[in-house]
């Protein structure tokens, strides 16, 4: 081998080995905390990585003292954007000289997260001020430290606050709203950042009415938040009419990636849901990362609270998985100049710092001059977390973010009151050279009040919980791995009656799965025209769609029941909009009226025929023998009974009403008294014709004749009283006839109208009876016969009249009751006087007085 080349050689391995000594040194075993001094210290805690102790370390002996070497298992590198905000938020208060002049804050950060085994290593550590603690005692010379800032889980708050409360140390979380932290009796040295997320469940219902959403699938955690949380959205959703599709509580778990029960991904691939809720502890919440492939691929619809934007910077895959879904964070303003911090800070503005040297390494392989492990080759001058990968989002400023820049100032501000009061009262040395026990910030602190360089107004009063404004964030994944949280709406409310929901559609990027805003309902909405009929045994959202009735409608979408027409109006085909009815009656021009009418004026002229023919042959044997004085009152009885059916057609007003019923009654009641006194003098002719007798005298007399008024008058009586009880009068049929209100006329009192019908049917019985008797009496020139088979047509009719008219209404029952008129009459009319007509007529050679030689003569 040539020199040049074993120089060379030489060279490399020189540099590999170099390289191989500071990669160990720059990743070597993590140090306990990052300090940097200051006049005061802040003990801070920060989900930057989990940690596992090594396998051989784990095993406990006790014979030997166990180590405490531990190693990061995964990182967090996302929310090395909390200690940049807290970089930012020391930075500018030691620059600021009307806060904490003359003083320096300094901090020592440890990682925080809650585990089996570390949950409260880090926090002993910074107690104990030694690599090696030991519980209760402490190895710092001089105690600056003044409160804690930790807890983006309320699970890592309670345990570290349990510890810190023997001490009265001041901790003030960044984390989300817990209840349980606000339970002063248990943690009364303990204030949070984040206002009560009570009004998100509001919020979240809104959303859900506002696309329609009422079949909702819930995740919560199994812990007591979560079941605080389930109870009362369950409660809001039965308010609003929303319904419930599944309920998965997803276990709470101390370690990532534990074993869970995951199988309630067969549920969500099976349920018909397409909208789910998420809500709980952030370590219970983790575990559904699990499965992100799935929530993709099934193209579902989640809707999340701000703590899942710790989610979505702890994990992976989480933006991927939750594409199109929506999270609901507290509304913050932009902080001035923490962007451009973001910038242009490098680690070799913090080289004590040794987790920004690793993100700096591990997102761009190379370090700035004057770092830690500088000599790994230097980054360009441009180089800028701007720039970072997608999966790495370090300029989206989180709500832990905004929450921690805000407990500094919150501190500071208690701070600088506290030596404001010793100045006040004298203490100008006690200022200069400050010595305090946190416990006595506890004042200060339930106090303080003042306004952020954003603009809102921070405090921990309770009336902070009063106004509540949430910004709804669509979560987008873009295909390079790029994810963002981007405004879409916001949610404001005053109190449970005073909300506000405010969305733009066209911004909101949905889940691959859907072409359209998604659906999310147990059953299709019904249209107008149908309603909702619940199916039994199951919840409300469930239903099924019938049509309404033929007198309703339905005009707005799943209506709960249908609503009558007004009397006036009917529903269209499509029962969805009423229309107003035509008026109608059983009117001349129509085919029914006009056929009916011609009906009345056909046998109207037939009957005036008829008696025609009788007046003119008056001095026939035919005529006299029948008395043709009842003939002529018959034959006029019969044709008003006819033109009174012209009375049933055409417009009712007052006064045809008042005269149908009874004209009809009357002229009835004298044609039919007529057959009646015609049938009792047939009766007298034949059976009391002896000389002296007093029937004879009266046969003779012509006293039968007097029946017919008497008969008249008693219907006369009748009618007079149904007139003065209840008269007919002009009525609306809006029922009988679909889009027509039929003009009818109401009879009045049933009862008079029935009694008046009756006494008609009590002569035509008698007739009938009477005629039916005289039969067999001899049949030349005798009418008994015909006067026998005239009163069955009648009564035929008005006997079929009565089943036939209560089953019928509107225009058609007007319309049998003049059929049964005009045949009623026909029938009297065809059988008695057309076959005289046929031997008037057609046979006069039987129209003679030989005729009548056997037989008795008759008048």
């Amino acid at each position: 081998m040539s020199l040049p080349l074993i120089f060379l050689y030489l060279l490399l391995q020189a540099l590999s080995n170099s390289q191989d000594r500071i990669d160990e040194n720059c990743h070597e075993y993590l140090k306990p905390s990052v300090f940097r001094d200051g006049d005061l210290l802040l003990g801070v805690f920060f989900p930057l990585y989990y940690m596992e102790p090594e396998r051989d370390m784990i095993r406990l002996s006790f014979l030997l003292e166990p180590e405490y070497k531990v190693v990061a298992s995964w990182w967090l590198w996302k929310n090395y954007q909390h200690v940049l905000a807290f970089h930012f938020a020391i930075q500018e208060i030691n620059k600021n000289p009307h806060l904490l002049p003359n003083m320096s804050l300094g901090y020592q950060f440890y990682n925080g997260f809650p585990s089996d085994q570390f949950t409260l290593w880090s926090t002993l550590h910074w107690l104990s001020g030694q690599g090696i603690f030991v519980p209760n005692f402490s190895c710092k010379k001089q105690d600056k430290s003044v409160a804690i800032i930790a807890g983006t889980t309320a699970t890592f708050s309670a345990e570290i606050g349990t510890l810190l409360e023997l001490y009265k140390t001041p901790q003030i979380t960044y984390g989300p709203f817990d209840p349980l932290l606000n339970d002063k009796d248990q943690f009364p040295s303990l204030y949070q950042m984040a206002t009560s997320d009570s009004s998100v469940a509001h919020g979240m219902i809104s959303l859900l009415l506002h696309f329609g959403w009422t079949w909702v699938a819930l995740f919560v955690s199994d812990d007591m938040k979560g079941e605080q949380f389930l109870q009362y959205f369950e409660a809001e959703m039965v308010k609003k009419g929303l319904c419930v599709a599944f309920i998965h509580k997803l276990p709470a778990t101390k370690r990532l990636y534990a074993s869970t029960d995951i199988t309630f991904m067969t549920g969500i691939s099976l349920s018909s849901a397409n909208v789910h809720v998420l809500y709980g502890e952030v370590r219970s919440l983790i575990s559904v990362d699990f499965a992100g492939e799935y929530f993709l691929t099934m193209g579902k619809v989640w809707i999340m609270v701000a703590k899942w934007n710790i989610v979505v910077h702890e994990t992976y895959r989480a933006l991927h998985s939750f594409h199109g879904g929506f999270s609901f964070s507290p509304h913050k303003g932009e902080i001035p100049g923490l962007k451009h911090f973001l910038k242009t800070v490098d680690p070799s503005h913090y080289p004590e710092d040794f987790y920004f040297t690793k993100l700096w390494f591990h997102i761009f392989t190379c370090l700035p001059s004057g770092s830690l492990c500088g000599e790994i080759g230097d980054c360009p001058p441009n180089t800028s977390l701007e720039f970072s990968p997608g999966d790495i989002d370090i300029m989206t400023i989180s709500d832990s973010s905004y929450f921690i820049y805000n407990a500094v100032y919150a501190v500071a501000h208690a701070l600088h009151k506290m030596f404001l009061e010793k100045v006040e009262m004298g203490s100008p040395g006690d200022a200069a050279q400050p010595k305090l026990l946190p416990w006595q910030l506890h004042p200060l602190l339930k106090k303080i009040q003042f306004r952020n360089s954003a603009g809102n107004d921070i405090s921990f009063h309770e009336t902070r919980h009063d106004v509540v404004q949430y910004d709804i964030q669509n979560i987008v994944n873009f295909p390079v791995g790029l994810g963002l949280m981007v405004n879409i709406g916001k949610f404001f409310s005053k109190s449970s009656h005073d909300e506000a929901l405010v969305i733009n559609e066209e911004m909101i990027e949905w889940p691959i799965a859907f072409k359209e805003t998604p659906q999310s309902v147990c059953s299709q909405s019904c249209g107008p025209g149908f309603r909702k009929v619940p199916q039994e045994g199951r919840p409300v959202c469930c239903y099924t769609c019938t049509f309404c009735t033929d007198r309703d409608i339905s005009n707005q979408t799943d209506a709960e029941q249908c609503i009558p027409c007004a009397d006036h109006e009917y529903p269209n085909m499509e029962r969805n909009h009423c229309l107003p009815k035509l008026v109608t009656f059983l009117d001349f021009e129509e085919s029914l009226g006009m056929a009916l009418a011609c009906m009345a004026l056909c046998f109207s002229v037939l009957t005036a025929a008829v008696l025609w023919v009788f007046v003119k042959h008056r001095d026939t044997p035919i005529v006299k023998a029948n008395n043709r004085t009842l003939s002529y009152i018959l034959l006029i009885a019969l044709l008003l009974c006819f033109l009174c059916s012209l009375l049933f057609l055409g417009r009712p007003n007052t006064a045809t009403c008042l005269l149908r019923q009874i004209t009809f009654g009357l002229v009835f009641t004298v044609a039919v008294s007529t057959v009646l006194a015609k049938t009792i003098t047939v009766i007298l002719a034949f059976k009391f014709t002896k000389p002296g007798r007093t029937v004879r005298r009266l046969l003779v007399s012509g006293a039968s004749n007097s029946l017919i008024p008497i008969c008249f008058l008693i219907q006369l009586a009748l009618c007079g009283i149904w007139l003065g009880i209840s008269p007919p009068f002009i009525e609306l049929d809006t029922h009988s006839e679909h889009g027509h209100i039929i003009l009818v006329c109401n009879k009045g009192s049933v009862t008079a109208f029935y009694c008046v019908l009756g006494y008609l049917g009590s002569l035509a019985l008698a007739s009938f009876t009477l005629a039916f008797l005289a039969r067999n009496l001899p049949d030349t020139f005798n009418e008994a016969k015909f006067l026998t088979f005239s009163m069955l047509v009648f009564c035929s009719v008005w006997v079929t009249f009565l089943p036939v008219y209560h089953s019928t209404k509107g225009k058609v029952m007007v319309a049998v009751e003049v059929f049964s008129i005009l045949a009623s009459s026909a029938g009297l009319l065809g059988c008695i006087f057309l076959p005289k007509c046929y031997i008037i007529l057609i046979r006069p050679e039987k129209n003679a007085l030989k005729v009548l030689k056997k037989q008795s003569r008759v008048f």
